[in-house]
């Protein structure tokens, strides 16, 4: 378990498999039957959204945060890093599996690419989305025909400048595909990339703020 885990939480963290059979690790907080997916970027793992998960246990949420192949604690199977689609699969499966009835995901760069993807193929109703810096496309993983049919209210989070620009463009791509009808573009001027927005911006507070209210406002 990553360092950053208090003590009084290690005792949540667990282990699951995919469907092509890589060990997965991570972090189960809270319960109840609205469950949220909280997925890391690459390069990153459950340090990343670990205090915005505390924040919505505390809240009354069953709150997943995996930490996909090649990072963290989960298998090191550096052979295949294209099928990470499949660790958003058993995340979501996991918060079925616990008692959720409905979900909400949020997602990271391709954390958010793939917790799009997933969601729209999986049973549970989708409450709502909120991406980080997410590409539209990331690797073999395309989610524009999966956010077309995404209808949940969304956030979309993007700094200007972040990679030269390029996830500006990307993150519009995203947010200009929507299905949702109750979608907001933010532009945070941090210019960090995902998770780093919240973590290292000037104003990541007030935006960490905004996510979780925006989770709680979904939900309620």
């Amino acid at each position: 378990m990553n360092s950053c885990v208090p003590e009084k939480l290690r005792d949540q963290a667990t282990t699951w498999t995919t469907s092509d059979g890589v060990y997965l690790s991570a972090l189960v907080l809270g319960s109840g039957s609205k469950g949220v997916l909280l997925a890391h970027e690459q390069g990153y793992n459950i340090c990343s959204f670990l205090d915005i998960g505390t924040e919505l246990a505390d809240s009354g949420y069953l709150v997943v945060i995996p930490e996909y192949r090649n990072h963290g604690a989960s298998q090191n199977f550096p052979e295949d890093n294209q099928n990470i689609d499949r660790d958003a699969d058993a995340a979501l499966s996991e918060l079925k599996r616990l008692g959720s009835q409905k979900v909400f995901l949020a997602g990271a760069s391709c954390g958010g690419t793939t917790a799009i993807i997933a969601g729209v193929r999986q049973e549970l109703p989708v409450e709502g989305l909120i991406i980080l810096s997410s590409p539209a496309q990331c690797g073999p993983h395309d989610a524009i025909p999966s956010v077309k049919k995404m209808k949940a209210p969304s956030l979309f989070v993007f700094s200007p400048g972040d990679y030269g620009g390029s996830i500006e463009k990307e993150v519009r791509k995203l947010y200009q595909a929507s299905g949702a009808t109750d979608k907001e573009l933010i532009v945070d001027p941090s210019g960090y990339h995902g998770t780093d927005m919240f973590h290292r911006g000037e104003q990541g507070d007030a935006l960490k703020s905004k996510l979780i209210d925006f989770v709680k406002k979904v939900f309620h």
